[in-house]
């Protein structure tokens, strides 16, 4: 029983750095897309419309990520 629970949550933290990785990834992406960085839009000029389409990107890469493991 023991084992079945180690292999549950090695299989969690493998898809965590996953997501992780694929939610840099994304960013990265966007970055780079766009002619002016995200970053500096959200967090200088205070553009919340921004900022809500990169916490619908987190949330979406979250339940993405949520029912791959399941």
């Amino acid at each position: 029983m023991e084992t079945f629970q180690l292999t549950g949550a090695v299989s969690a933290l493998i898809y965590a750095g996953i997501g992780i990785a694929v939610f840099f990834l994304v960013l990265t992406i966007i970055e780079v897309a766009t002619k002016y960085s995200v970053n500096k839009k959200i967090a200088e000029d205070g553009n919340v419309a921004l900022a809500i389409v990169l916490g619908s990107i987190v949330l979406s890469l979250g339940l993405i990520i949520s029912s791959a493991i399941r």
